[in-house]
């Protein structure tokens, strides 16, 4: 599991340059491989890296108007950008990364990935921000029938 934590990571802080410089880097990818060669040159999760950081890019409209429709008060502009950059992460692995050999990374795993992010990287109201957002996003796909309910499935096995 560190070793995907660290992939988020170096995503976050490739995300973070893009996004610092006005979204203009034509080359997320390459950005991407400059970090993990730096960070973490031995790393064997590269690819993950890099579909993080270019997922995000691609799917950056559709995660901003969700980041408008949960955090309304919050305008994606005046968001920090290590919370938008966590919130975009997050949200993508939530609602639209592709499962990877019939396997998806459980949601409550991706919230708790990006509050430690935010927690780590953020203010102290960071962690807060992140989990009130990917929360709400959370319960409103159990309700909408996009994800089963892990918590009471648990609770039903455990019968």
């Amino acid at each position: 599991m560190a070793n995907r934590h660290l992939a988020r990571t170096i995503a976050l802080q490739t995300l973070y340059e893009w996004d610092f410089m006005g979204e203009k880097s034509a080359e997320t990818s390459s950005a991407a491989r400059k970090n993990l060669k730096e960070f973490a040159p031995k790393f064997n999760e590269n690819d993950f890296v890099i579909e993080l950081v270019e997922g995000v890019v691609k799917n950056k409209k559709d995660i901003d108007k969700l980041i408008k429709k949960y955090a309304p008060e919050w305008p994606v502009d005046k968001i920090t950008l290590i919370d938008r950059n966590v919130l975009r992460l997050g949200i993508y692995e939530l609602k639209f990364a592709e499962a990877k050999d019939g396997k998806t990374v459980p949601p409550r795993v991706v919230i708790n990935e990006a509050i430690e992010l935010a927690k780590a990287f953020g203010s102290s109201s960071s962690g807060k921000f992140v989990n009130g957002v990917l929360g709400a996003i959370y319960k409103d796909m159990i309700e909408a029938g996009e994800i089963a309910d892990e918590e009471n499935k648990e609770k039903k096995d455990k019968k």
